[in-house]
């Protein structure tokens, strides 16, 4: 075994062509498949006597074990999100152990971002509702319609997590022309919009038009959109979510939906998931839910396989690692 040949663990299931295309390009490496795979990139697996064996884990092992273990030099998740080792207990783990952790998140960006677009842009020329009428009693609103349509140019948005998605989201929406700020933990300075730090963002939500929610679950933000929050938000203003479910209020949420103090929402995420089909959240006023889809394309499954490949390759280098966290 050469100076940059692994033993690699993981639990990730992928499709014959993604898995072919893997293993042909790691053939130097030695592959442990965790007695517990699963195909769903957010799947966490149990503790696997394999991960002791390995110095790079790819997929989603266990938090717990990770931190019994000496041996793991890099865990790479197939997720955009971390949420399972977003914890002060881990994250000393793996500063010292000296262990890097990287995300998916440069696989996840444009789809997330290219989703939320789509939302802003329906709402902008009206299209949920011109869906329902066509379900429902196939009239010709036509005036109406016209009438409440707007346009996003000059409008105000606020994206709440300016990590990966929210930069891609940024670029985006820029030809727009709209007005654009980003919140985030620690605000770096370079950023390519202004950005203001979580403590100052409450400020910002009077004159929002779109409050965009992109924040990962953690102790810090789990129910950061509680009542008092949604109620500081511009009257006839949406909101949007494709970071997690259990950052929001969802009783807040409806109540500002069916009162109409917001105008719309549209979630791709929830609490709990699958959203159950009698859950208040599906008969809201304007509120529109997508399946947790945010991220996903035809390709998702190579484009996680290419990502880490990359990665592997700058690892086995000496380079910086790409959507490196910790």
């Amino acid at each position: 075994m050469n100076a940059n040949s692994y033993k690699i663990w993981t639990n990730a299931s992928f499709p014959e062509d993604a898995n072919a295309f893997l293993r042909e390009k790691s053939q130097c490496h030695t592959w442990l498949t965790s007695a517990t795979t699963s195909s769903l990139n957010l799947v966490t697996s149990p503790a696997d006597p394999k991960l002791a064996e390995a110095s790079i884990a790819f997929g989603q092992p266990d938090a717990s074990q990770l931190m019994q273990l000496k041996n793991i030099r890099w865990v790479h998740l197939t997720s955009a999100g971390y949420t399972a080792y977003d914890r002060d207990d881990l994250r000393d783990w793996f500063r010292s152990n000296g262990t890097a952790l990287t995300t998916s998140s440069g696989v996840y960006d444009e789809p997330c971002a290219q989703h939320v677009v789509s939302m802003l842009m329906a709402f902008a020329r009206q299209l949920p509702y011109s869906l329902r009428t066509q379900h429902e009693d196939r009239s010709w609103p036509a005036a109406t319609r016209r009438a409440n349509s707007f346009l996003l140019s000059g409008q105000r948005v606020v994206i709440f997590g300016f990590g990966e998605i929210g930069k891609r989201l940024a670029e985006l929406l820029s030809p727009f022309q709209m007005q654009l700020v980003g919140v985030r933990r620690n605000p770096r300075g370079d950023e390519s919009i202004p950005i203001v730090s979580i403590d100052q963002s409450c400020d910002l939500l009077g004159n929002a038009d779109h409050i965009i929610n992109v924040l990962p679950a953690n102790e810090s933000t789990n129910g950061f959109f509680h009542e008092g929050v949604i109620r500081r938000m511009k009257p006839g203003a949406f909101f949007y979510n494709i970071g997690r479910g259990s950052t929001v209020s969802q009783e807040a949420l409806i109540q500002a939906l069916n009162d109409q103090h917001l105008a719309g929402a549209y979630l791709d995420v929830t609490s709990p998931e699958p959203l159950p089909p009698d859950h208040p959240l599906w008969f809201a006023k304007n509120c529109f839910i997508t399946p947790h889809t945010a991220g996903g394309f035809r390709e998702e499954m190579l484009g996680l396989v290419e990502h880490f490949l990359s990665n592997l390759e700058r690892y086995s280098s000496g380079l910086p690692l790409l959507n490196r966290v910790i």
